[in-house]
């Protein structure tokens, strides 16, 4: 457990701090969160905890005080803003992505064979903040920011790092970049999403049926 740290505001830390329990899966979806349980256990008063709690409602990670339970309808309307976004993201990587960018790509796709769940999990994350870096835009990477909170709080729940053929379609996504494919690196980024969201419901549809089936038996 981390602890609160005179360096950076309270509330800053608080915020990171907390946000990283609810993602990683510390914190679980539908949990009640109080100021008084999370200040107690971060050693701070209520006022950063108010604060740090309103920030992540603002992401979209806590409703009415509770960590949010993605739903199917969540993950749809996530990964339909986020097929137009990172699909611009592709195509705009693909038209000028310096070099040194292109070596982390590279670098997040082998790291990724060979590591650790977590390690595995991570690469993919810098592997599309590079590419979504690349849409020098604001706006969009503030939306992007905000969808992928949710999004990786929904990873810790499935082993979604199993995916079939997701190093491979970044390979691929990679070499339309590289060879300055815009309009490919656009389509296949936009194919990629579509297969990440049917794989996740999948995995909801199959983790939602155990429930069922564990609750019959009980019964």
């Amino acid at each position: 457990m981390q602890s609160i740290k005179k360096v950076e505001p309270a509330y800053q830390q608080a915020y990171e701090i907390i946000r990283e329990m609810i993602i990683m899966g510390s914190l679980t979806a539908g949990q009640k969160l109080t100021e008084e349980s999370l200040a107690a256990t971060l050693k701070v008063s209520r006022t950063p905890i108010r604060e740090s709690l309103r920030r992540l409602e603002q992401d979209g990670l806590v409703v009415d005080k509770r960590v949010i339970k993605p739903t199917d309808k969540t993950l749809r309307d996530i990964y339909s803003m986020r097929i137009l976004i990172e699909g611009y993201g592709a195509f705009q990587a693909a038209s000028g992505l310096p070099e040194e960018k292109m070596a982390v790509l590279l670098e997040c796709i082998e790291k990724a064979k060979t590591g650790s769940k977590e390690e595995a999990m991570q690469c993919n994350t810098v592997f599309h903040d590079t590419i979504m870096e690349a849409s020098g835009n604001p706006y969009m990477l503030g939306t992007y920011e905000k969808m992928r909170s949710i999004i990786l709080l929904f990873r810790h729940d499935v082993v979604f790092y199993n995916r079939p053929h997701l190093q491979e379609e970044h390979e691929n996504i990679y070499q339309a970049i590289v060879k300055r494919y815009s309009e490919t690196a656009e389509r296949l980024m936009k194919e990629h999403l579509q297969h990440d969201l049917d794989f996740c419901l999948s995995c909801m549809f199959n983790r939602d049926r155990v429930h069922m089936d564990e609750n019959k038996i009980e019964h």
